[in-house]
């Protein structure tokens, strides 16, 4: 199994000196994001080439490191349309050049009408919701089929697929083999719904069976009545549990840390590779 990271939590800066962060806590690949990751990129559509994508994964690749996804994420229901259609551009572009990052997918989640809160709206829940984002997805599903490119979508409690079986409908009907999942099971949680982590997960496992190739790995504890992300091996999550499950039913999938400190990031991989290696 494979363990990468979300690689702009390092902070911004050049892609030499990302990749060598990286790889000195011992990642085998990296979840680019380039307007967050690189300085001077804006990641926009019209500033991708295959030059640019080819350096990218070359810089990463002398450091031994997979791009496991392109980030592209985007809100499909924001209320200034002009800037969804400036992001569905670049997600395209992402689409166009994905074979020459060698990147495994593009991914997004699915949004919020609360703009760029990306927080639970009671909209989000509604069948319009549902067609728009269908709507846009599908679109982009057509794209990825032309450039034989990969699209990897990921659900949230607070947005518009905001459990597993919306995120299961919505790819079930846009009905295209270039659409996978990525499973981020703190996502789905709520302080309403957390102690049931484990049967959420299941669901997932159930639901998206063959198709999940990223797990987002987080942790998380109770503060102040809400849930708070915390080290990974620190918090409530049983990792046991959740390793033991992902190597069970999806042992090729890339582990991905997201959201973690820098400071946090050596402890949590050894803790991660110990629970494989078990």
């Amino acid at each position: 199994m494979k363990i990468g990271v979300r690689v702009h939590d390092f902070g911004k800066s050049d892609a030499e000196t990302l990749a060598k962060k990286a790889k000195s806590v011992g990642f085998d690949g990296v979840q680019l994001v380039l307007n967050k990751a690189i300085e001077g990129e804006t990641g926009l559509a019209g500033t991708l080439s295959k030059e640019k994508a080819n350096y990218f994964y070359e810089t990463f690749k002398k450091e031994g490191l997979d791009i496991a996804m392109l980030g592209a994420y985007f809100n499909p229901v924001h209320s200034n349309k002009e800037l969804v259609s400036n992001m569905i551009a670049k997600f395209k572009e992402h689409l166009k050049y994905e074979n020459d990052f060698h990147a495994g997918y593009v991914g997004s989640e699915t949004g919020s009408f609360n703009d760029d809160k990306w927080t639970y709206n009671p909209l989000n829940r509604t069948e319009e919701a549902f067609q728009e984002v269908k709507r846009i997805f599908g679109d982009l599903a057509k794209t990825a089929e032309v450039n034989n490119a990969k699209i990897a979508l990921e659900g949230a409690y607070g947005h518009c697929m905001f459990e597993p079986k919306a995120l299961k409908r919505l790819v079930d009907e846009i009905g295209s083999d270039s659409i996978y999942y990525t499973v981020d099971i703190y996502n789905y949680l709520s302080i309403d719904n957390y102690e049931n982590y484990k049967e959420i997960f299941e669901e997932c496992l159930d639901l998206f069976k063959g198709r999940i190739v990223i797990f987002h790995l987080k942790d998380f504890i109770i503060q102040d009545g809400a849930l708070k992300q915390c080290c990974i091996g620190k918090g409530l999550i049983d990792y046991d549990y959740l390793i033991g499950r992902i190597k069970a039913t999806n042992p090729d999938a890339f582990l991905i840390f997201e959201g973690s400190k820098p400071e946090d990031m050596e402890f949590s991989f050894n803790f991660v590779k110990s629970k494989i290696n078990a």
